[in-house]
């Protein structure tokens, strides 16, 4: 939908994944249950962590706020994008838009940072365990999860900002299932150059930022895994470390083909199918990933299905008298 100079957009139109009528349906009940298996896995990962004592250390305290951050991140959008799978009017507020498009920047940072940390965590553990509970304690760890959060919405606040400053003019049709960066660039009429370099230069600082915390932190685990004598022991070591690698490599890879590229027709169109992976790919796989590589977790879930069967068993029978 074209905009005269002297109207002001008070909504946009999410065109979606696809305009074909008769995908509609089906690719609403698809993301309606990767949703809901995202919901039940975050959230049950959550519970389970607070729920069994032996999971209170600080690498599951990092991937209890790493199960939260995903778990905002495929709520932030879904509900517009199922909703929008089976109406007509794909349409969504100004206020609306800029909400959805800060609470990702805000929250892609934020996951970006606590990835870091969480390389760090596995440093320290295996490079300097009789320190772990010093360098690790409840005060660092708090710091360490709080900065991502302070950082990440303070930093997506003036990214969001720089976007919606921008003048919509030619269209208020986003090319997009919900309101991104690239996109919404596109539509803009008036001059994009602080936008784009600043996307950019917060894209490559702190991508590189992070992944240097991680890449350092790796490099001196891996060190020290070497060292290892016995073969059982590096096996061990490194098993530990297997789980935040593949959601790492999982993660920035996606994050490089989204963000460190200037918005083309071309590069929207991609931009879909890659935010797809981030959106819903990732937080879906993060719990498995942990879970299923995970003894600990796997031993926790056994204690507490073993802990309601008891419960369940030890409670009197119902009588069923008047």
């Amino acid at each position: 939908m074209p905009i005269t100079n002297d109207s002001a957009i008070t909504e946009f139109i999410l065109l979606g994944l696809t305009d074909r009528p008769e995908l509609q349906t089906l690719l609403f009940g698809l993301f309606l249950i990767v949703y809901l298996v995202t919901l039940f896995g975050n959230l049950g990962m959550i519970v389970l962590i607070r729920l069994d004592s032996h999971l209170h250390t600080p690498m599951y305290f990092f991937l209890t706020n790493l199960a939260f951050v995903d778990l905002c991140y495929a709520s932030n959008a879904t509900p517009q994008m199922l909703a929008n799978f089976l109406s007509e009017k794909k349409t969504i507020t100004f206020a609306g838009c800029f909400t959805q498009c800060y609470i990702f920047i805000a929250l892609l940072l934020t996951e970006i940072y606590l990835l870091a940390a969480m390389a760090y965590d596995r440093y320290v553990a295996i490079c300097n365990p009789l320190r772990y509970s010093v360098k690790m304690s409840r005060q660092v760890c708090t710091c360490l999860v709080t900065f991502p959060y302070v950082y990440g919405f303070s930093d997506g606040l003036l990214q969001a900002i720089l976007t919606f400053r921008l003048t919509f003019c030619r269209s208020n049709v986003i090319n997009h299932f919900y309101c991104a960066d690239p996109p919404l660039i596109k539509l803009s009429c008036s001059g994009t150059y602080v936008k784009e370099h600043a996307m950019l230069i917060s894209a490559g600082f702190n991508l590189s930022n992070s992944l240097t915390v991680i890449l350092v932190s790796y490099a001196f685990i891996i060190a020290t895994i070497l060292r290892i004598k016995s073969v059982e022991g590096r096996h061990k070591a490194f098993s530990t470390c297997g789980s935040h690698i593949m959601s790492v490599t999982l993660f920035y890879g996606t994050l490089f083909c989204m963000y460190v590229r200037p918005p083309t027709d071309k590069t929207v169109e991609e931009s879909k199918i890659i935010a797809v992976i981030y959106t819903f790919v990732n937080p879906v796989l993060n719990p498995l990933i942990y879970s299923l590589r995970n003894k600990d977790v796997k031993r926790a879930l056994k204690n507490v299905l073993r802990r309601n069967v008891v419960t369940k068993r030890a409670l009197p029978p119902l009588s069923n008298k008047p």
